[in-house]
């Protein structure tokens, strides 16, 4: 019975990926007992991220994932589903999937999830801080006609479906692009080629961009990424650069209307052209480019990935258990947790100041590990971890008895030629 039930959930979160579930599955009264689906399905993000590399490297003879860039994607979902920590909502609904590419200051948030320059799974989990914070105002006149509940579920459904449709390995699906939003559909919307921008917006069905006339077919080589490409991997700058953009943009101009079109208008606007702008000044599109892949070390690759994979064990951890933890024990795992991604984003980049920020981050790891703020990642680690702290620690009390040594030997000293 019990193999039964667990193979019936493994059932369930499979076909949850797919919008596959019944309505006996997906129908509750209440919104406290609509399941988190979006978390329940991290095992099935992960088998799929592992089975599009295996088959990739089987179809293709490479990778279909950088480190470099499937780190940062993956990096930018942890940061996105962050504030829910902090804010201890239990049955909060993130992670929407709206594309705002009318307006800039929306179009700021939303850029985040366009800036691989890849397309493959760990691209769909690239996602904003801050485009949940504006996207209950288009789903707001949903409560005037549906229950709770109902978009509850059908929100998480919604972003689940769309996890699979990131992907190269998946052509064409015959048929069934007529009707639903499909991996072909889906990386012409990802592309910055000029036929590609502003099309096929649809979460799950295409036909609605059919109707309305943004649907454009697969033609030309997509070349993903955003129109202006931003080649970085530091985290906060993935998240936050755009909006920085547009506040330098708004200083240029004098009036205070064109400074607030800047904002208000679309990402293309300046002053003398429509709303939306045009695409005149964009770069133009060869088909040849080549996304941003940087070269580095492999030992240098090595050891991100180990710490990545160690502060993913902590976030797991947080996630897990913050509704039993102090505010302030959530507060300092989350500024670990984004302090972390930031320094591998500058190891990445190869910022300047790299060595510098990870050596005082490797210092407050240590220090949170001996205060048990977070766990090693396996537990032979905590011996070697324990001893170093111990060893600073009995360091640091060597030189402070040496100063201490050194100050009574000087005022013995002062003292006998005094006298």
């Amino acid at each position: 019975m019990a193999g039964g039930m667990e193979l019936g959930t493994v059932s369930r979160g499979f076909r949850s990926m797919f919008f596959m579930l019944t309505p006996n599955e997906s129908s509750f009264q209440k919104v406290e007992a609509v399941p988190q689906y979006v978390e329940q399905a991290t095992p099935f993000f992960i088998g799929l991220m592992v089975l599009e590399l295996l088959v990739g490297v089987l179809k293709t003879g490479g990778s279909v994932v950088t480190i470099s860039d499937g780190l940062t994607s993956i990096s930018a979902g942890m940061v996105s589903r962050l504030p829910i920590c902090v804010c201890s909502c239990r049955k909060s609904v993130t992670l929407l999937l709206c594309h705002y590419r009318k307006v800039a200051v929306l179009w700021a948030a939303h850029q985040v999830h366009h800036s691989s320059e890849y397309y493959n799974l760990t691209t769909a989990l690239r996602q904003s801080l801050t485009q949940q914070f504006t996207s209950w105002i288009f789903y707001m006149p949903l409560a005037l006609a549906l229950p709770p509940s109902i978009f509850a579920v059908h929100i998480q459904l919604n972003l689940l479906y769309q996890f699979w449709i990131h992907t190269e390995l998946i052509r064409d699906l015959g048929p069934l692009e007529l009707i639903f939003n499909t991996p072909k559909h889906h990386r012409v919307h990802h592309g910055r080629n000029l036929y590609c921008i502003d099309k096929n917006y649809g979460g799950i069905l295409i036909i609605w961009d059919r109707i309305f006339g943004t649907f454009a077919s697969e033609t030309d080589k997509v070349i993903y990424g955003l129109v202006f490409p931003i080649r970085r991997f530091e985290i906060l700058h993935v998240q936050f650069h755009y909006y920085l953009y547009l506040w330098k943009k708004s200083k240029i101009y004098k009036t205070i209307i064109h400074k607030l079109a800047t904002f208000f208008n679309g990402p293309s606007w300046k002053p003398g052209k429509s709303r939306l702008g045009d695409h005149d000044d964009n770069p133009k599109v060869t088909g040849k480019e080549v996304p941003h892949d940087p070269s580095w070390s492999m030992p240098l690759q090595v050891y991100v990935v180990i710490h990545f994979l160690l502060v993913l064990g902590t976030y797991h951890e947080l996630i897990e258990n913050k509704m039993m933890l102090s505010q302030l024990t959530v507060l300092g795992m989350t500024c670990y947790i984004l302090l972390t991604l930031t320094s591998l984003g500058f190891i990445i980049d190869q910022r300047p100041r790299a060595a510098s920020l990870e050596m005082l981050r490797c210092v407050i790891m240590v220090t949170m590990h001996r205060y048990s703020y977070i766990k090693p990642f396996l537990p032979l680690l905590a011996v070697p971890t324990e001893t170093c702290f111990d060893c600073q620690i009995w360091l640091d009390n060597m030189e402070n008895q040496k100063q201490k040594t050194h100050k009574t030997s000087f005022k013995h000293s002062a003292a006998c030629r005094h006298f």
